[in-house]
């Protein structure tokens, strides 16, 4: 019997060897991006509109700026996790406001009252021992007691509740946003729509540890394609999915929510420091569900500017490009096409003109009320 069970042990471990192979094996993904250049620091806001004028295209110096962006290399100990205990350091005005409340109030709080507890119950256990009381008290009620311990944990609640209410209502209450992106989650990746300037569309793929670490960036947070946004900018997200369940989510903003198929859930944020931000997929999707992080990279609004441009997009109130080919339009990868195309569309064929009659023909369709404007 017991060599029976040995035999029965290796062949399931001989078993569990394709298995753990093939979970291991790389799944079809979106085609990757082109191999980055070194990073390059990054410059402080100039804070220019996110409205190009007059409908020109950005200047050759702003344009070369687009090398800038999806190029910067994270700074040790922001975005990203670093072993400590507590939350990451917050670059949003709801992450400050919702790390204080944890950090100021809700901290202390539940350490006097652990403490609290604590000692009441050591006080209990030596004070009230049976050798210390061989015959027990009869007290059942005391009015004190039942007074105080009604009213302070209300009180308790109450000064929690303020700022947790604040907290809330600031989250889900956003102002005004400079800029829409549509984050799509996908098995396993995630894609990001900017509907704002010509509704271009980029795919994010997790680097391989190689990759990763030629960029400088952390293993299994680094991506080809991210997320790029301009500092100071109020920035709408709106989350869905292609197939199940994802959570988008980036600590350093205090952003997470759902990503849900066939619903559109939103959240926001406003960085005011540029650097690269990582987060991670936070609702369990399937096999390569540790496989699909996130980057969010914050740059000037000129690096902004040119980085839409370079990916065929507009900024908008500027002119359309000419083709739909993001290359074409690149005015990094293609500069005679870009110029080609600054003035916005091509011109249509001249069409033949047929000289307006004096009196229109006759239709029921749109007919005029004589008594209009009367």
């Amino acid at each position: 019997m017991k060599y029976l069970v040995k035999l029965i042990a290796v062949a399931a471990a001989f078993a569990l060897v394709p298995a753990a192979a093939f979970a291991q094996a790389p799944v079809a993904q979106a085609p990757a991006a082109q191999p980055e250049a070194p990073a390059i620091a990054q410059p402080q806001d100039v804070s220019p509109p996110l409205v190009a004028s007059g409908g020109e295209e950005p200047a050759a110096a702003t344009v070369a700026q687009a090398t800038m962006a999806n190029r910067a290399t994270p700074t040790p100990g922001i975005g990203q996790p670093d072993g400590r205990l507590g939350l990451q350091d917050q670059f949003t005005p709801i992450g400050r406001e919702a790390a204080w409340f944890h950090d100021i109030l809700l901290i202390p709080v539940i350490t006097i009252i652990s403490i609290f507890v604590l000692g009441l119950l050591i006080y209990v256990m030596i004070r009230y021992r049976r050798s210390a009381n061989p015959v027990p008290s009869r007290t059942t009620h005391n009015t004190t007691i039942e007074v105080i311990w009604t009213l302070v944990p209300v009180i308790i609640l109450v000064v929690i509740a303020v700022p947790s209410i604040r907290l809330l209502a600031n989250q889900y209450d956003p102002p005004k946003a400079d800029l829409t992106v549509k984050a799509i989650g996908n098995q396993w990746y995630w894609s990001y729509q900017y509907p704002d300037n010509g509704d271009f569309e980029i795919v994010s793929n997790q680097l391989s540890d190689k990759d990763a670490a030629a960029r400088g960036e952390p293993r299994m947070l680094g991506v080809d394609e991210r997320m790029v946004v301009p500092v100071g900018a109020t920035v709408k997200v709106i989350v869905t999915s292609n197939d199940v369940i994802h959570a988008f989510g980036v600590p350093a903003f205090w952003v997470k929510i759902d990503a849900v198929p066939g619903r559109l859930n939103e959240t926001w944020f406003k960085v005011d420091r540029p650097g690269l931000y990582y987060g991670q997929c936070y609702e369990l999707c399937g096999a390569r569900h540790a496989y699909m992080p996130i980057a969010v990279e914050v740059v000037s609004r000129p690096q902004f500017a040119a980085w839409v441009a370079s990916k065929g997009g507009t900024m908008p109130g500027g002119a359309r490009p000419a083709s739909s080919d993001a290359t074409v339009n690149s005015p990094i990868a293609n500069p005679s096409g870009a110029t080609a195309g600054s003035g916005g569309e091509t011109a249509p064929e001249p069409m033949n003109v047929v000289e307006a009659t004096t009196a229109p023909a006759t239709s029921s369709q749109g007919a005029t009320n004589p008594n209009r404007g009367q």
